[in-house]
């Protein structure tokens, strides 16, 4: 079996082009539903749709992975990837564009065994270092997926980013039948119920993971409300179009990128993962709540540096955070209980603040954002410096 070094690069490699494919319909998603009358709700129940059916396969995907490896997982939601692309494309109304994006969020669920693939392959001590470079392959994905999917747009129309994406998961599911090897050893896998829900509230009452699992619900939930309020206001205050999303989001991928690729690894020499956590959770309180103030798009990018930054910092620090506290025969289950929490915030975040968005003001929904990711900073406080028990915390 490959050591870890070239599986990492394997896993880097898949992750990479399934977010490029999905990094693509991010600058035509509000201007695709509003084809079909879809406003602040229309276009947050698109995003929160996603998120929902990704709060219910992380679990059964992670648990699942546990059980039968992940390598099947990982290639299974490559396919249901690559359909729910072509559905994109070709939606001929609102109904089937919700459609594909619940297919698109089942396969997204995948995150839970990528996680967990680097997890098999990496000590506790090296842990948060390799979902880093998880992370990197997101930002990466962020850089390249939003500007090919407005130039494929300006030139194929609405349909060609959903193709191109739909192609690009097929070189995924081919490369990686190829090139990836099964992670999960056959003693470490383990036979359980398949919707851990109860773990949820296990996790929840445990004193170590408690506060972890409240910063991956309250973190998503505050971040897919920006993401929503966000494209609305810099369309009618910025007048901003597509080309101009793909570059704010092509900046958000580049700082990640540069952050998670190295800049993390050299802060982790020097600043522990919880206090990465704690940094991370206040700049994005900041960066999210000043939005309504600004005047122009200078000082929206700078302080979107400031939010990709914080988030690049505190997403590699929670999850090896997470993954330190599970047992190796569990790792798909941990990670797969914060991916289902952080899918479930995903999922409320957009029709929460598109309701406050369409009934209140862009600057209440901005604010509403940042007040939440600052409970989240509250409740990062509370995380332990030290692992007390090494026993398996889920059973």
């Amino acid at each position: 079996m490959p050591s870890a070094r070239p599986r990492l690069a394997i896993i880097w490699l898949t992750i990479f082009i399934d977010l490029v494919g999905f990094g693509i319909v991010i600058p035509i998603l509000p201007f695709y539903s509003a084809r079909f009358g879809a406003h602040g709700i229309g276009y947050g129940a698109l995003i929160g749709s996603f998120s929902l059916m990704q709060f219910f396969s992380t679990a059964l995907l992670g648990r699942l992975s546990d059980r039968i490896g992940r390598r099947p997982i990982l290639l299974g939601t490559m396919v249901l990837n690559a359909a729910g692309y072509l559905l994109f494309a070709y939606a001929p109304s609102f109904l089937v564009l919700l459609i594909a994006r619940l297919i698109a969020g089942f396969a997204g669920g995948n995150i839970s065994a990528a996680q967990a693939y680097v997890a098999d392959i990496t000590v506790a001590e090296e842990r948060s270092k390799g979902m880093g470079l998880i992370g990197m392959a997101f930002g990466l994905g962020f850089i390249f997926g939003p500007g090919i999917g407005s130039m494929a747009s300006r030139l194929g129309g609405h349909a060609a980013p959903g193709l191109v994406a739909a192609g690009l998961s097929i070189v995924n599911l081919l490369s990686a039948y190829f090139i990836l090897p099964e992670s999960l050893r056959a003693e470490h896998r383990a036979v359980r119920e398949l919707w851990p829900f109860r773990h949820m509230a296990v996790a929840l009452a445990h004193p170590e993971l408690r506060p972890l699992m409240l910063v991956w619900a309250i973190t998503p939930f505050a971040f897919a409300a920006y993401t929503v309020a966000l494209p609305l206001w810099a369309t009618t205050t910025l007048h901003w179009h597509e080309p101009d999303l793909g570059i704010f989001f092509t900046v958000v991928g580049l700082v990640a990128a540069i952050v998670q690729g190295g800049v993390f690894r050299l802060l982790t020499r020097v600043i522990t993962d919880r206090k990465l956590l704690i940094t991370g959770m206040l700049g994005m309180a900041w960066a999210i709540a000043v939005v309504p103030f600004l005047a122009h798009s200078a000082a929206l990018y700078a302080w979107t540096v400031v939010l990709a930054f914080s988030n690049s910092i505190m997403a590699p620090a929670a999850t090896g955070l997470v993954s330190t506290f599970a047992a190796a025969n569990e790792q798909g289950t941990v990670l797969g209980v914060a991916q289902s929490l952080g899918a479930l915030g995903r999922f409320m975040g957009p029709f929460v603040i598109g309701v406050v968005y369409d009934r209140a003001s862009a600057m209440a929904a901005f604010l509403v954002a940042g007040g939440v990711m600052l409970v989240g900073w509250v409740a990062s406080l509370g995380v332990p410096k030290t692992k007390k028990r090494e026993q398996a915390l889920l059973v």
